[in-house]
């Protein structure tokens, strides 16, 4: 099986039907499997043809001797595995979702992103509003880190040939709000797979007025100990405070 410590700083491996292996006494996750079932609200094509098995989240990944640090932060760290291919002609993702308001501050949690293995597209949305959505797409390389800022939901999409695997930091308390994405038939914009191998992002017509579409590149946030090729496991247990954004938005944005 691949390795992946090197990029995750934990004993990972993975098999190419997108299983991770824990190693060297890392407990074991079992994920929960987004099924192509669930996402029909969500996808371009309904009745697009595709794998059943769409993507694997694997939440609560630490070591042991580790629990006690991230239960006293107020973190989680999660590794999701989404599968390459199309139902139908758009390229596989999650289903997309918002991020929830912490209880007392009205400031939504942010969360950051690290790719481990493959390519992805990041499209973060601003809420609905009188003015529209604007969206952000960025795309990120394994080793990259990619930052969801307060205020904005965002979808992960698998443009290429690989398993992408990612891990994620997210406040312990974090719970997705699915419903805006769903109930407007997906994000704002679909990443469909053209004939001469390039994506085409089509604007969904449920978002009045039509949503804006920017592109943003890939850096670094050093101040939150997030840097291209340094895992974020290692960087958090390094400097934990580093990562108190995460928790405590209020006090960052």
């Amino acid at each position: 099986m691949p390795d992946l410590s090197a990029l995750s700083g934990l004993p990972l491996s993975f098999d190419q039907e997108g299983r991770l292996g824990f190693n060297q006494g890392l407990p074991a996750v079992n994920p929960d499997i987004r099924l192509r079932k669930d996402m029909l609200d969500v996808l371009y094509d309904r009745q697009g043809t595709g794998p059943d098995e769409l993507y694997y989240m694997y939440r609560g990944v630490a070591r042991e001797e580790d629990r006690a640090l991230l239960h006293e932060r107020g973190l989680r760290y999660d590794v999701t595995v989404i599968r390459p291919g199309t139902i139908g002609r758009e390229y596989i993702k999650t289903a997309g979702h918002y991020h929830p308001v912490k209880p007392g501050t009205g400031v939504t949690y942010p969360e950051v992103y690290e790719v481990l293995h493959g390519r992805a597209h990041y499209l973060l949305q601003t809420e609905p509003g009188e003015e529209g959505v604007e969206a952000v797409l960025v795309e990120a390389q394994a080793g990259d880190k990619v930052l969801i800022p307060p205020g904005y939901g965002h979808i992960t999409i698998n443009p290429g040939p690989d398993l992408l695997i990612m891990s994620n930091w997210v406040a312990e308390e974090f719970s997705s709000v699915y419903g805006p994405i769903r109930e407007l038939g997906g994000g704002a914009f679909f990443e469909l797979a053209s004939g001469d191998g390039d994506q085409l992002f089509l604007p969904n017509p449920r978002y009045r007025p039509a949503p804006r579409f920017s592109t943003r590149e890939v850096r670094d946030w050093p101040e939150f100990g997030l840097e291209s090729g340094r895992p974020m496991y290692v960087a958090f247990l390094e400097s934990p405070a580093k990562f108190a954004f995460l928790a405590e938005p209020e006090n960052y944005f």
